[in-house]
């Protein structure tokens, strides 16, 4: 294989952050929290590893842009009564609406990739909240100074 003939400082640098200076944020949702890889910029949005404890559940909720999630270990049943366990992996277009919950007896870990805001939904369809890559952002960065880590910059 022959290597391209630019330069090394040619390249943009790789962006990249060790387990060690990652973090682990705590939901409002009891049992969830997230660690987040990266925040996109102008709000289009974010990519996190989320843990959830057995029994928690993933309220209903709907999406404004694609998702990607690809289940790292523990189980979790979708709304359509479908098990998503280690290995597997899910994809939801915009406008998808849905719920889940995680069950068995090992925490759920998947790595998320969220387009567009998470809206959370109340009776009659009432958006009650919203995840977003500011609202996420906001979340890390109030964490980390609240606990007195170093905030990482992972916004794209």
């Amino acid at each position: 294989m022959t290597m391209p003939s630019a330069r090394l400082h040619d390249y943009l640098p790789a962006r990249f952050s060790t387990a060690a200076a990652r973090h682990w944020v705590p939901s409002s949702t009891p049992g969830k929290s997230s660690s987040p890889l990266r925040f996109f910029a102008d709000d289009r949005g974010f990519v996190e590893l989320l843990r959830m404890e057995p029994g928690t559940v993933m309220p209903l909720h709907r999406h404004t842009g694609e998702i990607h999630a690809y289940n790292l270990s523990g189980t979790r049943k979708l709304c359509t009564g479908e098990l998503i366990g280690p290995g597997d992996y899910v994809y939801e277009p915009p406008g998808n609406t849905d719920w889940w919950k995680v069950v068995g007896d090992e925490p759920m870990l998947a790595l998320a990739i969220v387009m567009g805001t998470v809206e959370f939904l109340g009776p009659g369809g009432v958006v009650t909240g919203r995840a977003s890559a500011g609202t996420q952002r906001a979340e890390y960065e109030r964490y980390c100074r609240e606990h007195g880590l170093a905030i990482q910059d992972l916004v794209d």
